[in-house]
């Protein structure tokens, strides 16, 4: 029993890692570290704090209660469920689109074969974790292997590129500048809209729940931040090591152009192969989050959840294959994602005290209070961002 709820909790862990690390997730971390320079250190580390601050809340509130998010809500004000699952599975789609490109970018890098050929490839690939009849244990597997994949690819990169480290650390907690946008898109992108119930709800599928289960949840809750991190970090360092030799890198596909920079064709290969895992695992992510969020309002759905999750990954499929190009989607949707937070943090803030929901549990209030103020900085940033925006 202990060996099956280790696997669920390092499954969960990675499953919430891996749908952060999409290619939205690369992307983002380049762009912002090409305009930022050695200060986007700051700006990691703060949303380091807040996705700690958030999934912390989140998942031992969902694993006290023994529901799903949607369900909770719905306790909290009949209807509210409905509305933060419409929400989630807006932004889980626009993720989804951008994900099913980046697999297909990243199998044209790695085999040098067609986007589009590269992106149906890749979301068949998703589908057959979903046909598969141990859906959890093949879920579980599939995540570990092609996050290791990932994490060992970007150190070696970092190494490659030789950033200047003693820089970073400085403008880390010295900033000489500071981007609601880049801060707001980050933790948006790591904990914003599905992905911050991704492990949440795969601990509820496993049975992995219950007051007595909270320091195995908490602790998996950091565990996948900290693997979200790791590869933000060593990007951030990979990139900044690239600009500080002053190289410049190219605007329309800045990650690959970083790998590249750093050690040639075969970095190049290396980041087909990163990105195509990025995006893989965040298809698997983005799909079972999403449907997650419906699957308890009808017993049809939940019979038929896995019919549903593919046909989310042949829409998604569909839609990029129809209109790509969706670059610039994969950094609105991260915004929109961070601006979604402050909703659905404040749902499980409220849970957090309701005796009909979470029973005898007291939340800490050094978490209660973590959280209340994240949902105002969150807030307050959004506010900042769409007012520059109109």
């Amino acid at each position: 029993m202990r060996q099956k709820n280790t696997s669920a909790l390092i499954g969960a862990a990675l499953l919430m890692a891996t749908s952060a690390i999409g290619p939205g997730f690369l992307t983002q971390t380049t762009v912002f570290t090409k305009s930022l320079g050695a200060s986007f250190g700051f700006v990691i580390l703060v949303s380091i704090l807040i996705d700690i601050g958030v999934q912390l809340n989140i998942w031992r509130v969902i694993a006290v209660s023994e529901m799903r998010a949607q369900d909770i809500a719905n306790r909290l004000l009949p209807g509210l469920g409905g509305l933060l699952s419409l929400l989630i599975i807006l932004g889980g789609l626009a993720f989804n689109i951008g994900n099913v490109a980046g697999a297909g970018l990243g199998l044209e890098a790695l085999f040098g074969i067609p986007v589009t050929t590269g992106a149906v490839l890749s979301a068949f690939m998703a589908i057959a974790v979903f046909v598969n009849r141990q859906i959890g244990k093949a879920m579980d597997r599939f995540t570990q292997v092609m996050a290791g994949i990932m994490i060992l690819a970007i150190i070696y990169i970092t190494v490659i590129a030789a950033p200047p480290v003693a820089e970073a650390a400085l403008r880390t907690v010295m900033p000489l500048e500071i981007d609601f946008v880049a801060i707001i898109t980050l933790v948006g992108g790591t904990v914003g809209g599905y992905i911050t119930f991704a492990g949440g709800h795969r601990l509820i599928d496993a049975g992995v729940k219950g007051q007595e289960a909270l320091p195995e949840v908490s602790r998996s809750a950091v565990m996948g931040i900290s693997a979200a991190s790791l590869v933000r970090i060593c990007l951030f360092l990979a990139s900044l090591g690239i600009i500080a030799r002053g190289l410049s890198i190219d605007d329309s596909n800045p990650t690959a152009s970083v790998f590249q920079l750093a050690a040639g064709d075969f970095g190049y290969r290396l980041f087909g192969l990163v990105m195509f895992a990025a995006a893989v695992t965040s298809i698997i992510g983005s799909a079972y989050t999403s449907v997650s969020f419906i699957k308890s309002f009808s017993a049809k759905i939940a019979k038929n959840e896995n019919w549903i999750i593919i046909g989310f990954i042949l829409i998604s499929t569909i839609v990029f294959v129809a209109l790509g190009k969706p670059v610039s989607l994969l950094i609105i949707a991260g915004a929109v994602n961070g601006i979604i937070l402050p909703i659905s943090l404040s749902v499980m803030l409220i849970a957090a005290y309701k005796p009909a929901i979470v029973g005898t549990y007291k939340q800490p209030l050094a978490l209660t209070v973590i959280g209340a103020t994240i949902v105002v900085l969150m807030a307050y940033m959004s506010i900042r961002v769409m007012v520059d925006v109109l």
